[in-house]
């Protein structure tokens, strides 16, 4: 969430920026001055209290005076029993009030930067950069739909029955596929020193609350219920690893940390209905690496970093052959947490349309800060806490990956392996075709 000082311009906020960042996001200004009128109510209802506090301080202070003169103290006790049933009234008070701001105050968005564009049509989304020249492949283009079920690697019709709508069994060469890339992945960013993690699978409410927005409750997130109470899966492991230094103090000298998370992701796409129903593109359980790292909020530091995180992912998608375009994400677009959003598209022959793949965000102090991550120690003399930045990206989430490289990769008889995952599955370099196509009604229409 925002810095509140951001909201008061006698401690040097400016609320107009704030307001000016929620018209770019073409999101509610009206929350601006919301904020500004109940954190006020708060400030006076906390006037309020301190005041009571003084008043019961100058009471015990009489009273004892009095005690030692060994004077009557029966009217100043029940005034010191009446002002502290008015501060318990009063503190009630302030804690609704700050609640009320708060959950307001969440709702407002990171302040977008000027290098973001001003749009709410994603189709504006500017191409920063492409690589890569779609190859021609066989005629006519298969899609991952069938192809993965002519190389044996899936079984669409048994997961449907056992897990329901967007289920799939991955088996033989599907499942090689897909540990090669999480292997492949995984050494691909230790190399480039990356620590590996391997979150848990399920948050409290509380913590996920601190990580997540309130429509992905609703949108996404499963909630799981069972002995201590409910817990949500997750859908990423950024989740998991945002909270991982919740209400610690990061050492300047120890950052940035760079993390990659492993782990299986869960989502119930309910903003989704009835999109990518077939195949493995758009599905509620998918396994996928994340870098996930903490840095200083000082000199530039995360925007730089935000640069290296997605040139680690092109030059993953240019290992592997995938052409790609990276775009930034409209204003429009973005969610609460990011400032700024990159994405890298794949090509896809079967639809020749990219599609994501990647999602690179910088999210400035807004996750930190709920999260009480701070940065360095508050010196004596200090206005104000800092905060670290977090950033997030995609490697890889494997079922899409696997649908970019069998279509990119397909020939009339199979589908090619690239060379940097051959390695991973077990020296394979050519995945043939050992089933028919998929009957006409179960193939999606072409884009």
């Amino acid at each position: 969430m925002l810095d509140i000082k951001l909201f008061r311009e006698e401690q040097g906020g400016s609320p107009e920026v704030v307001r000016e960042s929620q018209r770019r996001r073409f999101a509610d200004v009206a929350a601006v001055d919301r904020v500004i009128e109940l954190d006020e109510q708060w400030r006076q209802a906390r006037f309020r209290v301190d005041q009571l506090r003084k008043e019961l301080n100058s009471l015990s202070k009489e009273i004892g005076k009095r005690m030692r003169a060994k004077e009557d103290t029966t009217e100043l006790v029940a005034k010191s029993k009446e002002t502290k049933a008015c501060i318990a009234d009063a503190e009630s008070g302030v804690a609704a009030l700050e609640a009320d701001r708060d959950t307001v105050l969440k709702s407002i968005g990171n302040l977008v930067p000027d290098s973001v564009l001003v749009s709410d049509n994603e189709d504006l989304n500017p191409v920063v950069r492409t690589w890569g020249e779609p190859a021609p492949v066989a005629a006519p283009a298969l899609n991952h739909v069938d192809l993965l079920h002519r190389i044996g690697g899936v079984e669409y019709a048994r997961g449907v029955s056992v897990a329901g709508g967007r289920g799939y069994f991955l088996k033989g060469d599907g499942a090689l596929l897909n540990l090669a890339l999480v292997q492949y992945g995984m050494h691909f960013l230790v190399e480039r020193g990356f620590t590996p993690v391997q979150p848990p699978y399920f948050m409290e409410r509380d913590a996920m609350a601190k990580c997540a927005q309130l429509d992905d409750f609703d949108e996404q997130l499963y909630k799981v219920s069972g002995e201590g109470g409910d817990k949500y899966l997750i859908a990423t492991s950024e989740q998991p690893m945002c909270a991982y230094h919740m209400n610690e103090w990061m050492d300047p000298k120890e950052i940035p940390v760079r993390y990659v998370g492993m782990s299986t992701c869960f989502r119930k796409e309910t903003g989704s209905h009835g999109r990518d129903t077939l195949g493995i593109f758009r599905v509620h359980q998918f396994d996928k690496l994340e870098q996930f790292v903490v840095t200083s909020p000082e000199d530039n530091a995360s925007w730089d970093m935000m640069e290296e995180m997605i040139t680690n992912a092109e030059s993953f998608y240019q290992s592997l052959g995938i052409p790609y375009r990276v775009v930034s994400i409209v204003s429009g677009a973005l969610n609460n947490a990011a400032a700024k959003k990159y994405d890298l598209e794949g090509w896809y022959p079967a639809s020749q349309t990219y599609r994501e793949l990647v999602s690179c965000s910088n999210c400035t102090d807004y996750q930190a800060r709920r999260l009480e991550t701070r940065f360095g120690n508050k010196k004596l003399g200090d206005r104000e806490k800092k905060y670290v930045h977090m950033l997030n990206s995609t490697l890889c989430a494997t079922t899409r990956v696997i649908c970019a490289l069998l279509e990119n990769n397909q020939t009339e008889d199979g589908v090619n392996v690239p060379e940097a995952l051959q390695p991973y599955m077990h020296g394979k370099a050519f995945l043939p075709f050992v089933r028919a196509a998929l009957p006409v009604q179960d193939t999606p229409p072409k884009k």
